[in-house]
């Protein structure tokens, strides 16, 4: 079976890169049924459903951001890679999502509506290549990057994760 690198998927797939969080997507799916009348804090229509490739080179990271709907993640080839995640209430949770189910790793993630979430390829992976799913659909007015001076004054205790995850604020 072939290898594959991170250029020739991003290539193969039309990638382009995924601003502001980081890494590179290619949309897949997006429903054309969609939810009117939906409580808050969903305003306006969304598709039932949208579903995205995702890859993360060597270096990359996703940055802490949540979004108003769940998100289920699906490993697809290359390295693993760590999604951490923050509950409302504050705990942090770290899944690694590759291939190695007998030392852990999942290859099935959904990360609930509201916590902040973010990424990393792990030390010995050169890409992950995965995908999202989205349900009600994903729209950027239901995206929220993290703010690093705000989450760490929210969540202290996660101080160190979140500076790794957040861009350092302007001076």
């Amino acid at each position: 079976m072939k290898t594959h690198t991170a250029n020739e998927i991003i290539e193969l797939y039309k990638m382009t890169p995924l601003e502001p969080e980081g890494g590179f997507f290619k949309e897949t799916y997006q429903d054309k049924n969609t939810y009117g009348d939906l409580p808050r804090p969903f305003r306006g229509r969304r598709p039932y459903s949208t579903a995205i490739y995702y890859l993360l080179p060597k270096g990359a990271i996703s940055l802490l951001h949540r979004i108003a709907s769940d998100e289920v993640w699906h490993f697809y080839l290359g390295g693993p890679m760590t999604i951490v995640q923050i509950s409302p209430d504050g705990n942090l949770q770290s899944v690694v999502l590759g291939q190695n189910l007998l030392q852990g790793e999942v290859v099935q993630h959904v990360v609930p509506a509201g916590h902040w979430f973010g990424g990393y390829p792990n030390r010995e992976t050169n890409f992950a290549f995965v995908g999202c799913t989205v349900a009600p659909g994903f729209d950027y007015a239901d995206f929220e990057l993290a703010n690093r001076v705000e989450l760490i004054r929210s969540y202290p205790q996660h101080k160190k994760m979140i500076e790794t995850l957040t861009e350092k604020p302007d001076r």
